[in-house]
């Protein structure tokens, strides 16, 4: 199934996730180093400019999960990209998609969370409960659409 554009992954110039990766490591030897009054700063700054909310552990702890270049290009993302019309068909699709485990999963996966109710709803896909370990991309986003959250 094709998507629509909005639901797939913007594409960033080559140019802009080189400046961001330089960035990222920049403040990683900040905080290294101990200049912690600079890395904040040079932090406040890269969340303006990338409209994230990354703290000082991001910069820490990227390297464990992920390399630079994919840190900058989840940076260069839009932090929410909430689809107000989406589809169940779109979402299983979307769900496909980051099953494939191609470069732009984390995109889809943020795709997926933002667009359903379901709290942790990567968990339904990646860490499924016992009733959906086996489970088609129409049960995962049937599962996920079907949450109600309580109110108190």
């Amino acid at each position: 199934m094709d998507l629509r554009p909005e639901l797939l992954p913007p594409v960033e110039p080559e140019s802009r996730l080189r400046e961001l990766r330089r960035e990222i490591e920049r403040i990683e030897e900040l905080l290294e180093g101990g200049e912690r009054a600079r890395a904040e700063t040079a932090i406040t700054a890269f969340n303006e400019a990338t409209g994230q909310a990354y703290g000082a552990y991001d910069f820490l702890g990227y390297a464990a999960s992920r390399s630079a270049e994919e840190f900058a290009l989840e940076a260069a993302r839009p932090r929410h990209p909430r689809v107000p019309d989406i589809t169940p068909d779109e979402l299983a699709e979307i769900v496909r998609r980051s099953l494939a485990n191609g470069p732009d999963q984390d995109h889809y996966l943020l795709l997926f969370e933002t667009n359903v109710a379901y709290p942790g709803a990567s968990d339904l896909i990646h860490n499924p409960p016992a009733h959906l370990a086996d489970a088609s991309a129409e049960q995962i986003v049937d599962a996920a659409l079907a949450y109600r959250p309580v109110t108190l």
